[in-house]
C-alpha cells in the first residue's frame, strides 16, 4: 500500500527534457498532480497539447503495455473519443526508460492531451450530465470488449470486488469511531448480502477508476451543453465484476450532492443504455457504490497517516465521508428499486406477484368500510394541485374546519354517502400551513398520494379486506401523515409477504390490537378517526397496500415526491384492487407536461414564446407561489400580473360574487363601475378624473394614442428607445422593443425616438438632475426636427419605468424637464403605468409621482385586475371633451360589472394589507441585499430598482460594462431549476428583472437572493 515511496520526482525541466529527448516535443511544462506517479502537461508553440508520464519505480512493464494496448483498442473501436491517443517515441516505442535525478530506470510514455474540465469541478451536475457520463462509461466499456491482457488479471487494492478485504485491513485506522462505525456497518451487509453473489457476476477488463478528477468535461454550462470529453488514467484497470464500472462512476458522481440517488439513477440510466446490465448485477450495484466510498476513505486514511504533506492523496476524503452519511440514511432495498426503474424494470419486482395474488382473492374480499363501495356509488374527489375545490381561501385557512366542511358538503352535493380521495393523485394539501417552498435539499415536496382516502362520518367501522395479521398498531397524533394507524401483514401463496395499511383512525378503536394477532376477512381492526386525534385531517380511512415496508413500519410514507414517484408506485400498488370501486376515476389521470407541449405546438402559433429552456406547467397560484403538476413551489419573483398575490381570496371572491349576479355592459348602468372610477380618481392628482375601461394594457395605449392624435389633431408620436407599450399595430409602431426587434420593421416615419435616459450605461451617467436634463434635451430636439418638417407632435408615450428597457429607473427630472418641452409645442404626455401602478414603487401609488409629473393621460392594466383582464386610462374632463366628438367609443367588455368588482378588491386589498408600505420596506431591504452581492460577484455590474421593481444587470467586466446575455438566461434557468422564478430583460438580455407580487416578504427576499448568489457562484 505504500507504493508513494517510491513516487518518481523529476523537475520541470527534467521532464521537459524527457518529452525533447524521447518524443521530439517541446514546449512549456506544467506538473499536474499524481498519487503515485507523475505527471507533466507540455504545450507546444503550435497549440498542441500533450502529457508525458513518468510511473512509479515499482509499475511493472507489462501493466503499462496492458494499458497502451488498451487505449489503442479503444480507439480503434470506439467513433467517440473516449481516451487519449498514444504518442510513441522517436525510435517507434510506445514505452521508453528515462533515468531519474535518484539514479533509479522509470518507465515513460506521452499521450495526446484531452481537452476539458475535471468533473470534479463542475457545478451543478445537471441531470443531462450525468446521463452522459453514465452512457459515456458503458460505451467505453463496450469499445473494451473483447479485451485482455494478462496483466491485469491481478489482485488489486482498488478492485470493488475485493472491498472487503481491503476495508478490514485498514478500518481499524478510521477515527473517530462513529465513523468507524459507519463504514463497519455498511460493510456488514456487502458480506452479507452482495458478496457472495460477485462471483456469478460477469467479469472483463473495466477501467476501474472513474472518479470526477479523472473523467473530463466538455462545453459550456452556459451553453447547457456540457458532455463527458473523456477519460484519464488507465492505472487502475482490472478484471473485474463489469457492474464495478458504473459503481465507481456513480460513488464520484453523488460527491457532494444532495440527493445522491437520484444522482446514481441517472448515471446508471445513461449506462444501461449503452451497455446493459443484468438484474443480479443491478441486485449488487448500490453496495459496490457504498463499498468503494469505503475504500476511499480507508485508502485516504492510511495514505495521510504515511504523506500528512500530500494533500491531493485525500483530496475526496472529506465530501466521500458526507456521502457516506447519506448513502448510510437511504434504504439499500429503496437504492436497489430505484436503480431497477432506471433501467427500465419493474421497480419493485415482487409488486406484479403481489397484485396477481390479489386479483384471484376477489371473490373473498370484505368491504373496508361501510356502505361497501364496491357496491354503492361514491363521489370521487379531486384533491389535487389543481382542485378547483380547493379555494385559496380554503388552502390559506387555519385549522381542519374548512376543509372538512368543503369535503362533506361536495360529497353531500353529489347525492353520496362515500367520498373517494384518488391513488397516484397530486396534492398540495400537505403542510398547508408551509404551503411553499419545501425544507428539503432538492427543494421537493412529497405530493404523490399512494393510497385511497375513504371519506365517511367518524366512528364508522373499518375492517380487514382479506385475512392477515396485525403487523404493526401505531398511536401518534403528531403524525400528519396517518394519524393513528393500523398495518396488517399478508402473504401470497408462495409466502411473498405484503401488507395493507388504515391511517387516520380512532385512538379509542384501536386499543385492543396487539402485533401477532391473525385477522380474518371482515374482522374489524378501528374506526374512522376524527380530528384532531386522527392526524387533523377531514374523517376518513386512508388505504394503502404496500409490497415493502422498507423496514419503516408505520412511517412508511402515504406520499411521495414527484421525483420517485414510479417507485413508490410500484411498492404501493392501487389499492382498488381490494377496494374494487368501479369507477376508474380512483386511479388519477392527467395529461403529461409532456403531451400539454406537444399539443400547443400542434394547435398554437409558434411565435407564442415559452419560458424557460426547460417549460414549466403551471396548474395553480397562491399568493407569491406558482405551483407546477408535481406540486412543486415556485417563488414566483417576476409575476407583476398577479399583484396583490396568485389567486387572493378577497379578490376570487369578488369576482365569483359578481359573476353570479350581474355582468353585462356599460350601455346598461351599474354603480361598480362609478364606485371604481371614484377610487381611482381619489389615487391621482388633479385634473385627472376621467376613466375609460379597457381589457388590457395595451387596449389602453392604444385609446391613449387615438385621445392624444383626436385632441391635438396631430399624428406624430415621441417614444423612448427600447421601449415596449403593446401589441397592437399602433402600439408596435411606438414600441422600438418591437419594431427594432426580429421580424420588426422598423419605426414609421411619424414616429420619432429619443434615447433611452439609462444611467448605467447610456450616454449619459448617473441619476442626477444633470442627467435627466440631458437626456431631456433630446426631446426637444426631436421636437425641432418634427416642426422643421411643418408638423406638429401630438404626444410623448414613457413608461414611468421602463421594463423591457432592463428595469430603469430614469435619472432625476427627465420626465419632469420632457413633459415641459412637449407641452411648450402643444402635445400631450402619456404615462404608461400597465407594469409600474398600483403601489409597487413603494414611496408612491404611481411611478410618475417619483418624478414629480401629472402626465396628461395615464394608461393602467396587468395589476389592475390582479390577472383578471381589466385596464383603465385616466385623463383630463378637457381632453375627453375634446375626444367627444361624434364617434361612439364601446368596449363591449370593458368596464363590466365583474371586472369593475374585482378592480374595487384588489385596491381594498392594497389597503388593508398595507401593501404599498410593504413594497417599500421589503423592496429596500431586496435591493440592499442584492447590491452586497457585487464585490463578491463581479458578473453583477449594477443592482437599481424603485420598491418591488428591481433590475440585476449582469456583465463580463464591470469596468467596460460589456453585457452577459448568456450568463443572464443562465442564471434564470438554473433559478427556475431551483424553484426560484425571474427572467431576463433589456436590449441586450442581460438584465434580471424582479418584479413579484407585492405581497412579497422579507423571507421570501432571503429566499431569493441566497439562490442568486449560489447560482452565480456556479456561473462564474
Amino acid at each position: 500500500m505504500s507504493v508513494v515511496q517510491h513516487a518518481p520526482s523529476f523537475d520541470q525541466h527534467e521532464a521537459a527534457g524527457i518529452a525533447r529527448s524521447l518524443f521530439d516535443v517541446s514546449g512549456t511544462t506544467h506538473a499536474l498532480p499524481s498519487e503515485r506517479d507523475q505527471n507533466f502537461r507540455i504545450e507546444t508553440t503550435g497549440g498542441q497539447a500533450f502529457v508525458l508520464k513518468i510511473a512509479n519505480a515499482l509499475e511493472s512493464r507489462e501493466l503499462l503495455d496492458a494499458q497502451t494496448q488498451a487505449l489503442e483498442h479503444i480507439t480503434a473501436r470506439s467513433t467517440r473519443v473516449l481516451c487519449p491517443r498514444v504518442v510513441k517515441t522517436v525510435d517507434g516505442l510506445a514505452v521508453a526508460h528515462a533515468e531519474g535525478p535518484d539514479g533509479r530506470q522509470y518507465l515513460v510514455r506521452m499521450l495526446i492531451h484531452l481537452p476539458g474540465v475535471p468533473l470534479a469541478t463542475v457545478k451543478p451536475r445537471t441531470a443531462e450530465l450525468m446521463l452522459d457520463l453514465g452512457r459515456f462509461m458503458g460505451e467505453l466499456d463496450r469499445a473494451l470488449d473483447g479485451f485482455d491482457h494478462v496483466a491485469l488479471h491481478r489482485e488489486f487494492h482498488w478492485d470493488v470486488a475485493r472491498a472487503a478485504r481491503v476495508i478490514h485491513e485498514l478500518r481499524e485506522e478510521i477515527e473517530p469511531p462513529e465513523r468507524r462505525h459507519l463504514v463497519e456497518d455498511l460493510l456488514r451487509r456487502f458480506e452479507s448480502e452482495t458478496a457472495p453473489a460477485l462471483e456469478k457476476l460477469r467479469r472483463v477488463i473495466i477501467h476501474g477508476d472513474a472518479n470526477d478528477h479523472n473523467v473530463l468535461v466538455g462545453g459550456k454550462p452556459l451553453l447547457h451543453n456540457q458532455t463527458v470529453a473523456g477519460i484519464l488514467d488507465f492505472g487502475d484497470m482490472i478484471w473485474s465484476c463489469l457492474v464495478c464500472e458504473p459503481a465507481v462512476a456513480v460513488a464520484y458522481a453523488l460527491l457532494g450532492e444532495p440527493d445522491p440517488l437520484a444522482v446514481a439513477a441517472q448515471v446508471v440510466s445513461g449506462y444501461h443504455q449503452a451497455q446493459p446490465l443484468h438484474e443480479a448485477e443491478i441486485a449488487a450495484l448500490w453496495d459496490l457504490i457504498c463499498m468503494r466510498l469505503c475504500m476511499s476513505v480507508c485508502h485516504a486514511t492510511h495514505q495521510r497517516r504515511l504523506q500528512p504533506a500530500n494533500e491531493y492523496l485525500s483530496i475526496s476524503e472529506t465530501p466521500a465521508w458526507e456521502a457516506l452519511s447519506r448513502l448510510h440514511g437511504i434504504h439499500p432495498r429503496l437504492a436497489h428499486y430505484s436503480l431497477r426503474d432506471a433501467c427500465g424494470l419493474p421497480a419493485c419486482p415482487d409488486s406484479t406477484k403481489v397484485v396477481e395474488h390479489v386479483r384471484r382473492q376477489a371473490d373473498h374480499v370484505a368491504p373496508v368500510i361501510e356502505p361497501d363501495v364496491s357496491r354503492e356509488p361514491v363521489h370521487v374527489l379531486d384533491l389535487s394541485v389543481a382542485s378547483p375545490l380547493l379555494s385559496s381561501r380554503l388552502l390559506m385557512a387555519a385549522g381542519n374546519e374548512a376543509l372538512t366542511q368543503a369535503v362533506f358538503d361536495e360529497i353531500k352535493r353529489a347525492g353520496k354517502r362515500v367520498g373517494i380521495g384518488r391513488y397516484d393523485e397530486v396534492r398540495a394539501l400537505y403542510s398547508v400551513a408551509q404551503f411553499g417552498i419545501d425544507a428539503s435539499p432538492t427543494g421537493e415536496r412529497r405530493t404523490v398520494h399512494l393510497g385511497i382516502d375513504l371519506f365517511v362520518p367518524a366512528d364508522r367501522p373499518v375492517r380487514a379486506p382479506i385475512d392477515g395479521v396485525v403487523h404493526t398498531v401505531h398511536d401518534n397524533a403528531r403524525r400528519h401523515d396517518y394519524g393513528p394507524v393500523v398495518i396488517l401483514r399478508h402473504a401470497t401463496g408462495d409466502g411473498t409477504r405484503f401488507f395493507t395499511l388504515y391511517g387516520h383512525l380512532s385512538r379509542s378503536s384501536i386499543d385492543g390490537l396487539r402485533a401477532g394477532a391473525p385477522i380474518k376477512a371482515g374482522d374489524r381492526i378501528g374506526s374512522v378517526g376524527s380530528p384532531p386525534t386522527n392526524g387533523d385531517w377531514p374523517p376518513h380511512v386512508h388505504f394503502q397496500i404496500i409490497v415493502d415496508l422498507l423496514d419503516l413500519g408505520c412511517d412508511f410514507p402515504g406520499v411521495a415526491a414527484p421525483s420517485h414517484r414510479a417507485v413508490y408506485l410500484s411498492l404501493s400498488p392501487n389499492p382498488n384492487l381490494l377496494l374494487r370501486v368501479p369507477d376508474e376515476r380512483v386511479a388519477a389521470s392527467v395529461a403529461s407536461k409532456e403531451q400539454t407541449l406537444a399539443g400547443r405546438r400542434q394547435r398554437i402559433g409558434p411565435n407564442l414564446s415559452i419560458a424557460y429552456r426547460t417549460p414549466l406547467k403551471i396548474v395553480r397560484g397562491l399568493g407569491v407561489y406558482l405551483y407546477d403538476e408535481g406540486g412543486r413551489a415556485y417563488l414566483d419573483c417576476v409575476n407583476n400580473v398577479a399583484h396583490v398575490g396568485h389567486c387572493h381570496p378577497q379578490v376570487v371572491a369578488a369576482g365569483q360574487r359578481q359573476m353570479a349576479l350581474l355582468n353585462t355592459n356599460t350601455r346598461y348602468l351599474h354603480d361598480s363601475i362609478v364606485e371604481y372610477a371614484r377610487r381611482l380618481s381619489e389615487k391621482l392628482p388633479e385634473p385627472l378624473r376621467v376613466c375609460f375601461f379597457l381589457n388590457s394594457g395595451s387596449e389602453a395605449n392604444d385609446l391613449a394614442l387615438r385621445l392624444a392624435r383626436t385632441a391635438t389633431g396631430r399624428q406624430d408620436i415621441i417614444t423612448v428607445d427600447s421601449a415596449y407599450h403593446g401589441h397592437t399595430q399602433a402600439l408596435i409602431d411606438v414600441s422600438p422593443y418591437k419594431h427594432d426587434g426580429p421580424g420588426g420593421k422598423g419605426r414609421p416615419p411619424y414616429v420619432h425616438k429619443v434615447p433611452m435616459p439609462d444611467p448605467y450605461r447610456g450616454q449619459f451617467r448617473g441619476y442626477s438632475a444633470d442627467s435627466g436634463l440631458r437626456y431631456a434635451d433630446h426631446v426637444q430636439s426631436t421636437i425641432e426636427e418634427v416642426q422643421a418638417g411643418g408638423r406638429g407632435v401630438a404626444a410623448f408615450i414613457c413608461e414611468s419605468m421602463m421594463g423591457c428597457g432592463g428595469q430603469i429607473i430614469f435619472p432625476d427630472g427627465f420626465m419632469g424637464e420632457a413633459f415641459r418641452h412637449v407641452r411648450a409645442s402643444g402635445g400631450l404626455c402619456i404615462a404608461d403605468e400597465v407594469q409600474t401602478g398600483f403601489g409597487r414603487a413603494g414611496t408612491h401609488f404611481w411611478a410618475f409621482e417619483t418624478q414629480g409629473v401629472v402626465p396628461d393621460i395615464v394608461t393602467m392594466g396587468k395589476p389592475a385586475g390582479n390577472g383578471h383582464p381589466l385596464a383603465i386610462v385616466v385623463t383630463s374632463r378637457d381632453i375627453a371633451d375634446r375626444f367627444a366628438n361624434g364617434m361612439e367609443y364601446f368596449n363591449t367588455f370593458g368596464g363590466n360589472a365583474v371586472s369593475c368588482e374585482i378592480g374595487l378588491a384588489v385596491l381594498d386589498v392594497i389597503e388593508r394589507e398595507r401593501l404599498q408600505e410593504n413594497s417599500r420596506v421589503v423592496g429596500s431591504y431586496l435591493l440592499d441585499r442584492l447590491s452586497a452581492l457585487i464585490p463578491a460577484y463581479p458578473v453583477i455590474g449594477d443592482v437599481r430598482g424603485v420598491g418591488l421593481f428591481i433590475g440585476v444587470e449582469l456583465v463580463l467586466d464591470q469596468e467596460t460594462r460589456d453585457p452577459a446575455g448568456l450568463h443572464a438566461a443562465y442564471v434564470a434557468n438554473r433559478m427556475r431549476d431551483l424553484g426560484v422564478l425571474v427572467s431576463t430583460d433589456g436590449p441586450d438580455h442581460n438584465v434580471l428583472k424582479i418584479k413579484p407580487p407585492i405581497v412579497f416578504s422579507k423571507e421570501n427576499a432571503d429566499h431569493l437572493v441566497n439562490t442568486l448568489a449560489s447560482v452565480l457562484y456556479s456561473a462564474t
